[in-house]
């Protein structure tokens, strides 16, 4: 446990003010915490942080003088409070581990990262009330007490006026969804007024700011709820969210390392590679200071992380620092920095107060209980803060790194975990080429390099899903580079393996040459035809992992279940079990009506495996989710998730490879379920060995589907009875 006694003013200050109740303190003192702090001396104290010396003034009123600047001036974010001041290092470094009891490894860090946030405010609130003298006690109950029941309501009202004024007008102008024209010739089911109402709506959630945004890119994900076009339409949102200072970038930072910010890097980009509604990211190089000093606390900083009792992911976080020790960092490497924009948090919650009461009385309405908004805000919510902890971010990168250890054609970059905490996130840069570049050479899709990424991203998806059950839940073309490698096979008289021959500096060099052919896409294609040519292959990146999908164990067997049912074309079962599995049963309409139409749907797909047609998992799924939502079949949040990204990545993959066949593709990884001694430990669950006859169903469906291929091109080529 933090010994909360030993935390110093600036610390104890960033924990308080994360919370929304304390920004009173803001108000009230800022003016007079200033004044009593100008033109004093001050030194360091065990207990309260720092005693102001004033021989002048008594020691009852220089006390009740302290708790107002320190609850005052401080908060106020003052940078003339303490000039040059070194910041102490922020004691929630390296302290996150997963909670055992949790049923998946990302539930388990939330968890503790929540309790440990409390464990703080908790213990600073009672640190307040039971420690000094009277005065100084008393007038911390008020003021505690004047935030809870005062000041942050009266906040929450302010930005719920707010989102009425911003949301009211879209609602008054929703019934403009039922006017204009359907799209015949694109297959639209809405109007036009219903696709102009969706831009509305997804302008107005730009307003509103960072939650709401994240709010519309996740509704964006739901097509089992909201419509198709609706969800393509809040899939662009983006934000517009404006970089905070570089004043406020540079305290955080000489907070989170305990340094001055002037001897923590070497170099560093002073405008923001990207700004996003949560976070803002900079280019920097570490200084030599920074890095010895994380060197001396890699042994034993790091170590204390680890929880004795937590067997099942004791063994994970020993291999990451064994293989991501801090020391691998050097003074010429580039890093990324993701900082979290300052108070995000304070906004954030009081946007999910709001939510949680507008989706409470959605559900009161009748017909509306099979939404179970309620339930959804707050899975929301937990999305929302799993952001607001970048240790997260962090440590689900190291366990991608892993999970992928042994593929040179994935990469995730590398965390730096010695320098990361609940606000800054020190990583890997990689430079590389956005993938949404290689979707713009059509000239090239269906051949080498296209076929290649197509291949290895998809494979790396299955990988995630079947074999690690540990899944990117934010897969889109932006969060995914490509960069280019050599290879050789090394041979050794005990094994034989696949090695880059190709450094860092070559690969970045041919990145850099590839970029600089700007839009010329005949001169990309020609290039990329070269490289394959001469033996470089592609290497897929992946970024952002802040959001990741695990399925429990429950889920994960209804998953296998219906991905059987599916696989045997056994439609009509598919459908019961998506009614019977589903989150409200009872809330279900026809369903008979539904399973009959899964298993229609089921039949066409079986018709064209016997037809030579490479089956579009994602066309099917996308049927799917239709009717789940016509038929208010509740899925669970992860389920979804899962779905989702099987559609992203097949719609990716089939516009670089024409020809792909997800079913095909996950043999590759279901074989290696089989034979790896991996595989053979994971066997031993009941749920995997139902994927086993999945695997078995697959390979023969492969098997009749190559056969029937081959007869075709003997026929096409006249070679089974040649004309004499």
């Amino acid at each position: 446990m933090i010994n909360i006694r030993s935390l110093r003013v600036s610390y104890v200050t960033r924990v308080l003010f994360k919370n929304p109740q304390l920004e009173y303190n803001r108000v009230l003192g800022s003016q007079f915490g200033r004044s009593l702090l100008s033109n004093r001396s001050y030194s360091h104290s065990k207990h309260e942080g720092r005693h102001y010396k004033n021989s002048n003034r008594g020691e009852q009123w220089q006390k009740f003088g302290l708790a107002v600047a320190i609850s005052g001036s401080i908060a106020a974010s003052s940078s003339s409070l303490i000039k040059n001041e070194v910041y102490p290092v922020d004691t929630s470094i390296h302290r996150l581990q997963p909670v055992e009891t949790e049923d998946t490894f990302e539930n388990g860090l939330y968890a503790a990262s929540q309790k440990e946030e409390k464990d703080l405010f908790d213990a600073y609130r009672r640190e307040k009330t039971t420690k000094g003298n009277a005065i100084v006690r008393s007038y911390y109950h008020i003021s505690f007490f004047v935030i809870d029941y005062l000041i942050d309501p009266i906040k929450t009202i302010i930005r719920f006026v707010e989102l009425t004024t911003i949301f009211m007008p879209v609602l008054l102008s929703s019934p403009m969804c039922w006017f204009g024209k359907k799209d015949r010739k694109t297959g639209e089911h809405v109007r036009s007024g219903a696709k102009l109402w969706f831009r509305y709506l997804r302008w107005a959630s730009e307003v509103a700011g960072a939650s709401f945004i994240k709010l519309g890119q996740w509704a964006a994900s739901r097509t089992d709820i909201f419509p198709k076009e609706m969800c393509e339409e809040l899939s662009n949102l983006h934000s517009n969210a404006k970089p905070h200072s570089l004043a406020e970038t540079k305290k955080i930072l000489s907070k989170s390392f305990g340094m001055p910010f002037e001897e923590i890097f070497e170099e560093f980009n002073e405008k923001p590679l990207g700004v996003g509604a949560i976070a803002q990211v900079y280019l920097a190089k570490l200084s030599d200071k920074a890095i010895q000093r994380a060197k001396k606390e890699n042994d034993t900083t790091v170590q204390l992380s680890l929880d004795p009792s937590a067997q099942e992911h004791r063994q994970f976080l020993d291999k990451v620092i064994v293989t991501e020790p801090s020391s691998f960092i050097t003074k010429k490497q580039e890093v990324a920095i993701k900082v979290l924009h300052p108070n995000v948090e304070v906004k954030i919650n009081r946007d999910l107060k709001i939510m949680s009461f507008f989706a409470a009385v959605v559900n009161a309405i009748p017909t509306m209980e099979w939404l179970s908004l309620p339930d959804e805000v707050e899975q929301f919510s937990i999305l929302m803060r799993l952001q607001l902890d970048l240790r997260i971010e962090a440590l689900n990168l190291a366990k991608f790194r892993h999970n992928f250890k042994n593929r040179l054609d994935i990469h995730f970059p590398k965390p730096f975990l010695n320098f990361s905490t609940r606000d800054v996130l020190v990583e890997e840069y990689i430079e590389a080429i956005p993938l949404s570049k290689m979707l713009d050479l059509k000239e090239n899709f269906g051949r080498n390099v296209s076929k290649e990424i197509s291949d290895k991203g998809l494979d790396a998806f299955l990988q995630m899903l079947i074999l690690d059950n540990f899944v990117h839940a934010d897969l889109h073309p932006g969060n995914m580079l490509v960069r280019f490698y050599k290879n050789k096979l090394y041979r050794h008289e005990k094994e034989y393996k696949i090695i880059k021959t190709s450094n860092e500096e070559e690969t970045n060099r041919i990145t850099q040459e590839l970029l600089a052919l700007g839009n010329d896409h005949k001169a990309w294609c020609d290039r990329l035809s070269e490289l394959y040519d001469s033996g470089y292959h592609a290497e897929i990146c992946f970024l952002d992992v802040g959001l990741i999908t695990e399925l429990n164990h429950t889920d994960r067997v209804n998953f296998i279940d219906l991905f059987k049912a599916l696989s045997e074309f056994n439609g009509y079962l598919a459908g019961e079990l998506m009614v019977e599995r589903s989150r409200t049963p009872e809330t279900a309409i026809n369903k008979e009506i539904f399973a009959l139409k899964v298993e229609k749907l089921v039949d066409r797909m079986k018709q064209r495996t016997f037809a030579l047609g490479n089956i579009s998992i994602g066309d099917l799924l996308d049927q799917v989710l239709g009717m789940v939502r016509s038929h208010h079949v509740r899925m669970e949040g992860d389920f979804i998730t899962v779905i989702v990204a099987i559609l992203l990545l097949e719609g990716i993959g089939r516009q670089l490879d024409p020809q792909l066949d997800l079913f095909a593709s996950s043999l590759p990884v279901l074989r290696k379920l089989g034979v790896s001694k991996e595989g053979r430990e994971i066997m031993k669950d009941e749920d995997s060995m139902s994927m086993v006859k999945v695997w078995l169903a697959l390979e023969v469906r492969q098997f009749i589907h190559a056969s029937i291929q081959d007869i075709h091109a003997l026929v096409k080529a006249d070679m089974l009875s040649p004309n004499i």
